[in-house]
């Protein structure tokens, strides 16, 4: 099988969309012999930033000498970049010959796994065969009925920041959410979590009760800022001082505790895991589409943000990073999100919306938003096209201002393609 089919057959076989619940990948898993069995795991859930902190734990594990698969969602430009090992994507070869090898045991199930389930099952296949020491994987939706969770207990569980999000799948409160994501904590084992409300912090408390879990909770007064500038941050933790982080905004700063607290609990369980290897892994790692610059004349920033949560973090980016400088945002949205409280508090620091339609059956048209933003006192513009949408906004920033990109990732591999152009 080609990478060309194996891509088709995983986008086109299966077309249930979420669909939560255990049964199916368990079956699948069970048929290809239960690859999981023979992966050690840190598994990861959360509504922002677990991508940030899946890729900041996988650099950390290979940089200390660890033969480490990384396992995420969605892509952003190719598929392949949702199996990694030691920051090598899967090749065209290597998924077409493992999804050849999973497809008939798929096809067999009476009741036929979703996608997220059938990609799920092929990664850890992938990452068995290739013999991984570990497998960071980033839960997809939730946390208990996630495809992510047919794994055996991990050497830790990590929850990131958490928000109101897939709220009909998840619950409609914080702590509906949180004990969901807590369903990914397993009996005797260890969980390593973001701070949050008190209440949310009490269901973490109660569900690591229930199952005998140590709990870990990052300590965010043990962060010391040093510097900050497009160019990485750099940050004291507790004694380890002057720590570089590539990744740029306070958030990332926060995920960054959450990965250093998780070095702290692995090293207790004899992961050799020292000052050198974290520094280091820290300073190589990459996390494409979050607050990510993609060119400098004008200065062009690409940022996945996509729901309230990710626009709070993006709007503390603005003057932190851009002060001074004409900000125009190009943006686009889909339909079911909550649109009008995402952009609530990035409106004032945005001289022009340059309005764009995502590439989804979901999206919100482009004109549709201008004209929302237009009535909550906002200046703002809608284009046909992506490209036009990238030009026009490039136009406008001028060669001394900013253009900062956000709002759906279905639309950021078409932005980086205008781009290149």
């Amino acid at each position: 099988m080609t990478a060309e089919e194996a891509l088709c057959y995983i986008h086109s076989a299966y077309r249930k969309g979420a669909a939560p619940g255990l049964s199916r990948i368990t079956a699948l898993l069970d048929a290809l012999g239960n690859p999981q069995h023979s992966l050690k795991t840190i598994h990861i859930a959360g509504t922002n930033g677990k991508g940030s902190t899946a890729a900041m734990t996988a650099a950390v594990l290979k940089a200390a000498g660890y033969r480490t698969g990384l396992y995420t969602s969605p892509y952003l430009y190719r598929f392949s970049e949702r199996m990694q090992i030691d920051g090598q994507q899967i090749s065209g070869d290597d998924l077409g010959a493992v999804t050849a090898l999973v497809r008939p045991f798929a096809d067999a199930l009476e009741d036929p796994p979703t996608e997220f389930e059938l990609v799920t099952a092929i990664a850890l296949t992938y990452f068995a065969r290739k013999k991984c020491d570990i497998a960071v994987l980033e839960a997809g939706m939730g946390g208990l009925n996630d495809a992510t969770n047919a794994i055996d207990v991990p050497e830790a569980a990590v929850i990131t920041n958490i928000g109101l999000d897939h709220t009909e799948f998840l619950g409609d409160t914080l702590e509906k959410i949180a004990a969901n994501k807590a369903g990914i904590f397993k009996p005797g084992g260890r969980a390593v979590v973001y701070p949050g409300e008190p209440s949310v912090e009490d269901v973490y408390r109660q569900v690591c009760r229930e199952k005998g879990v140590e709990l870990h909770i990052a300590d965010f007064s043990r962060l010391t800022l040093r510097s900050r500038s497009l160019e990485g941050q750099v940050f004291d933790w507790g004694d380890w001082k002057g720590l570089p982080l590539p990744l740029l905004g306070e958030h990332q700063f926060h995920n960054a505790a959450v990965v250093l607290t998780l070095a702290e609990v692995l090293r207790q369980r004899g992961w050799n895991l020292t000052q050198n290897a974290v520094r280091q892994g820290l300073s190589q790692v990459r996390w494409p589409g979050r607050f990510d610059i993609l060119a400098r004349d004008p200065l062009f920033i690409l940022d996945g943000g996509h729901n309230p949560q990710c626009i709070d973090a993006l709007a503390k980016n603005i003057p932190e990073y851009l002060a001074g400088k004409r900000v125009i945002a190009l943006t686009g949205v889909l339909a079911d999100k909550d649109y009008v409280r995402m952009f609530t508090p990035i409106v004032p620091y945005i001289s022009e919306f340059v309005c764009i339609t995502p590439p989804s059956p979901r999206k919100l048209e482009g004109a549709e938003l201008a004209r929302m933003l237009t009535q909550a006192g906002a200046k703002a513009r809608s284009c046909g096209t992506i490209p036009q949408g990238v030009a026009l906004a490039r136009e406008l920033a001028g060669p001394e201002g900013a253009v900062l990109a956000f709002g759906s990732l279905y639309s950021i591999g078409a932005i980086r393609e205008a781009l290149e152009a």
